[in-house]
């Protein structure tokens, strides 16, 4: 009898472990990549020459992962202005620049008077990226054209 248990406690144990060595697998599924998008708040649509206006940004991330990195870099396909970061840093178009906030703001000057288009990207170092685009009327235009009617 204490042979009959002695070999079933040794199948019980080989059979566990063969369980465990066949439960184990190599393929872990560790995410280094989440989505995101940048959130704005309202941003106005009129604008004069030499105006400022201030774009609110949220970089919302569907997941938290320590070694991703973001940057940010912009076009203006319309219109002529600047672009700075609320660090006080002026982007260059098409030039990368590392994101260091999650929460920031950026601030849109205009420099002519015709209407005004910026494409903002954010992009993270695994190659995801986000587009959005700000377009602005210049109010001067607006008013002359009021006036002839």
């Amino acid at each position: 009898m204490k042979k009959i248990r002695k070999t079933i406690a040794i199948l019980v144990g080989v059979g566990v472990i063969a369980l465990l060595a066949f439960a184990c697998t190599d393929n872990l599924d560790v995410y280094k990549t989440y989505g995101f998008y940048l959130e704005t708040m309202p941003v106005q649509k009129r604008i004069t020459q030499g105006e400022t206006a201030e774009i609110r940004c949220t970089l919302v991330r569907e997941g938290d992962y320590s070694e991703a990195r973001y940057y940010i870099r912009y076009f203006q396909p319309d219109g002529k202005g600047e672009l700075r970061l609320d660090d006080g840093t002026l982007l260059s178009s098409n030039d990368l620049y590392p994101l260091e906030k999650m929460v920031f703001r950026m601030y849109y000057t205009s420099r002519s008077t015709d209407q005004q288009q910026i494409d903002v990207v954010v992009q993270d170092n695994y190659g995801q990226y986000y587009e959005v685009s700000f377009s602005f009327q210049n109010e001067a235009v607006e008013s002359e054209n009021n006036e002839e009617d």
